[in-house]
């Protein structure tokens, strides 16, 4: 119950003022989205079949060598292990596909991959709509504030409703990478069960910087039904 226990006094790592008007931060957050976008299907191109069939087991997504999805859309929780996790004796697909990657150093596409090499799973807590775009949410596992802009969250999110997402903070703001889980406090348990009893006992920031973390959230949420309480939209 220690995720419940988060400072609302924080120190907002923006400066708390924003001087660009919504439209030009819409268009900022489409132009690094579009981006990411193109970024994650490039790095899906290197990953072998037989790893996206073992991240797609670890989540009970997979007979044999099958596929077994409810929903078309669950595979992007098997795409998300695939590009950042890997196990401690491999590299990640984000870190081999860098290495090759030829961005000017300055470009966004630079940035925006260096974003997705240090993205951060999170458990979000919902505060507020923030003044031009997007949220103002609580990081409860590493108790630190989170802009957050996302056309979909901003308007179907509501004040002290929690979701767990892998963020990607190019600049001021963050993004996600892609899937949401929505997140209720009775997932506890069943995830810390899946864990190593160390990691379990770990520091919750660590807890949340442990691969197995977001496999155990994900696999909890697809057994409970969470693509029942999301749709995938584009923003228009």
């Amino acid at each position: 119950m220690a995720l419940l226990h988060t400072q609302r006094q924080l120190t907002l790592p923006w400066g708390g003022e924003c001087r660009s008007t919504r439209d030009d931060l819409l268009a900022r957050y489409l132009h690094l989205r579009e981006i990411s976008k193109r970024l994650h299907d490039e790095v899906l191109k290197s990953i072998s079949d037989d790893t996206l069939l073992d991240r797609a087991r670890r989540l009970e997504l997979a007979q044999g060598r099958t596929l077994a999805l409810e929903d078309p859309d669950e595979v992007y929780y098997i795409y998300d292990l695939a590009i950042y996790t890997a196990p401690a004796d491999r590299s990640r697909a984000i870190d081999r596909y860098a290495k090759s990657a030829r961005f000017e150093a300055q470009s966004d596409e630079r940035r925006m991959l260096e974003a997705m090499r240090a993205s951060q799973f999170a458990i979000l807590m919902v505060e507020r709509r923030h003044d031009t775009v997007g949220l103002i949410a609580t990081d409860i596992l590493r108790n630190s504030k989170v802009w957050l802009i996302d056309v979909g969250l901003e308007h179907s999110m509501d004040s002290g409703q929690l979701f767990a997402t892998r963020l990607l903070t190019v600049e001021t703001f963050s993004m996600t990478a892609g899937v949401n889980v929505p997140f209720e406090i009775d997932m506890l348990e069943p995830i810390c069960m899946m864990l190593p009893r160390r990691v379990a006992d770990s520091k919750l920031s660590q807890v949340a910087d442990d691969r197995r973390f977001a496999e155990a959230v994900y696999k909890v949420g697809l057994a409970d039904g969470v693509m029942d309480r999301l749709a995938y939209v584009e923003p228009g």
